[in-house]
């Protein structure tokens, strides 16, 4: 792996992860000393970063970690749905019947008890996603929909755990995946858009009851 792709890597980890917080200030003399690669590649994956919204410049030597806010979310949203919609109707008529039968079953038989049960429901859902990448078959749409999820997986570390919300999400997508099986593309993209109102509803709702020392941090 090319020493910028290591740092693209490290740093879009601890963004996500929140080891990097919004407005930390990312030097790159420090940066380069402390992920062990010089300041090419390391400026390489700044300006990756930044493509991707997450970094952004406060000054031509100073990057800092972009903030999410409420307005934020909403925007990505509005982008999720219309890609989100969009792959389920394309994965709909692509006669990809058995896998997305597969998918329907492991949904039903999915569990949320503890910490484990709950990754291997998130990796289901990567699972769904590569699978609805795939059954679409339309690059421009998959490469639009990987900068979108790399947004949600700050957004959901923001998010409050919500064991309700997990439990319906399981149900949502049991339903897509199954509407997508029959090839009924309409309840497949209808399906989606309510998941991705119940899923925008809950984020914000969970970021409104957040701690003020939290949503100051989002600001």
């Amino acid at each position: 792996m090319r020493a910028s792709d290591r740092a693209y890597s490290a740093l879009l980890e601890e963004i996500q992860t929140g080891v990097l917080a919004p407005g930390t200030v990312l030097g790159e003399v420090e940066q380069s000393a402390r992920l062990g690669v010089s300041r090419t590649p390391l400026r390489a994956a700044l300006a990756r970063l930044t493509a991707d919204g997450l970094v952004a410049q406060a000054s031509p030597r100073v990057t800092v970690v972009t903030a999410v806010n409420g307005d934020d979310i909403r925007s990505l949203f509005v982008v999720r749905r219309a890609l989100e919609e969009t792959a389920a109707r394309l994965a709909a008529t692509s006669g990809e019947t058995e896998r997305f039968a597969a998918l329907t079953a492991a949904f039903d038989a999915a569990r949320l008890d503890g910490d484990a049960a709950r990754d291997a429901y998130y990796r289901l859902i990567a699972e769904f996603d590569a699978a609805l990448d795939d059954a679409a078959a339309n690059d421009y749409l998959s490469s639009a929909l990987r900068t979108v999820r790399t947004h949600l997986v700050r957004v959901r570390r923001l998010a409050r755990y919500q064991p309700e919300r997990l439990a319906a999400s399981v149900a949502e997508h049991r339903l897509i995946a199954a509407a997508i099986a029959a090839g009924d593309a309409d309840l497949a993209a209808h399906a989606t858009h309510v998941h991705l109102h119940n899923a925008l509803t809950s984020i914000l709702d969970s970021l409104d009851d957040a701690p003020s020392p939290h949503r100051k941090a989002l600001a």
